[in-house]
């Protein structure tokens, strides 16, 4: 087996630390006093003249490998807060909760705890489940005022996994590709992520290793539990309307939550959701194509419609 003298994946990690502390966010940690205890970045110094945006990761890194190359352009006009979801980089807990809804209250209560009165969220993949079940609550402490999901199946049902929508049909598989802990695991993952995923293939097995200690080790099983109760007894008509304006963005060869789940939410939520197809992008449209995906954003959250373009 090959070995990598350092951890690529570490030094990574202290770079994107760096480069959040370089744009004024620093490192808190928020005890829930139930078992749970949060990190999350938050302003070092909140600008009132500036809107809260609230980040959410999906599976796979930690809030700084998923925000990382995009924080510096959202923070200049944002007062940006950057959580780690439970199980993903410092955040975790004692408790046997494995819901999105569980995932919503613990962000919920770190926002109250900032102080963030009202706030915009972006939720990529299952952070958009975190996002829509945020928005979803009613809360006088913290106002929710627009949702953005990105690539998100927050309307998929149970029955889609068995009836084939996805490229995996069974449950366990799926786990084992978005919680790697072989190289090959993890290839078949980017292959599903990403519209051209040759980038990868000349990755040796060293990186991949590296990448597979540092992140997708930890907390293995309580991962897994996350993806199955995701699904678990999932039903369209269990799924609330939320009232707040929503964009839906979605990469065109999405292989993880097919384009088609995107359709389907904006059905489901009507003349309240707009929803933006990114052409020649797949899951990881946030990667593949950045400079739109933040163009799309701004527009969206600070002057209230979508670039003219689109």
């Amino acid at each position: 087996m090959t070995h990598c003298f350092f951890s690529f994946t570490e030094t990574r990690n202290r770079c994107y630390r760096s480069a959040f502390t370089g744009l004024g966010l620093r490192s808190t940690i928020t005890d829930l006093k139930d078992g749970t205890v949060m990190h999350c970045w938050a302003p070092k110094a909140r600008t009132q003249t500036k809107p809260n945006l609230l980040l959410i990761h999906g599976f796979g890194v930690n809030a700084l490998w998923q925000w990382g190359n995009f924080v510096r352009h959202v923070a200049p006009l944002f007062n940006v807060y950057v959580p780690d979801l439970v199980f993903f980089g410092g955040s975790y807990t004692t408790r046997p909760e494995r819901g999105e809804r569980f995932q919503a209250e613990c962000v919920m209560r770190v926002m109250e705890a900032n102080g963030v009165r009202r706030v915009s969220l972006v939720g990529l993949s299952y952070g958009g489940f975190v996002a829509y079940c945020m928005a979803a609550m009613e809360r006088e402490t913290v106002v929710v005022e627009r949702v953005v999901v990105c690539g998100s199946g927050v309307c998929m049902e149970e029955r889609d996994v068995k009836e084939g929508l996805f490229p995996v049909t069974d449950l366990d598989e799926a786990a084992s590709i978005l919680v790697p802990q072989t190289p090959n695991k993890l290839k078949e993952l980017l292959g599903y992520a990403f519209f051209k995923p040759t980038l990868f293939t000349w990755l040796p097995s060293c990186i991949l290793l590296d990448f597979i200690e540092t992140m997708c080790r930890e907390y293995e099983q309580e991962k897994r539990e996350l993806i199955k109760a995701l699904v678990k007894d999932r039903k369209l008509s269990d799924i609330s309307r939320i009232s707040q304006p929503t964009l839906i963005i979605w990469g065109e060869h999405d292989q993880v939550f097919p384009l088609e789940l995107g359709h389907r939410l904006k059905r489901h939520l009507g003349d309240n959701a707009q929803l933006v197809v990114i052409k020649k992008a797949g899951h990881a449209f946030g990667v593949e194509k950045a400079s739109e995906f933040f163009s799309i954003l701004k527009s969206y959250l600070l002057d209230f419609q979508l670039p003219s373009d689109l």
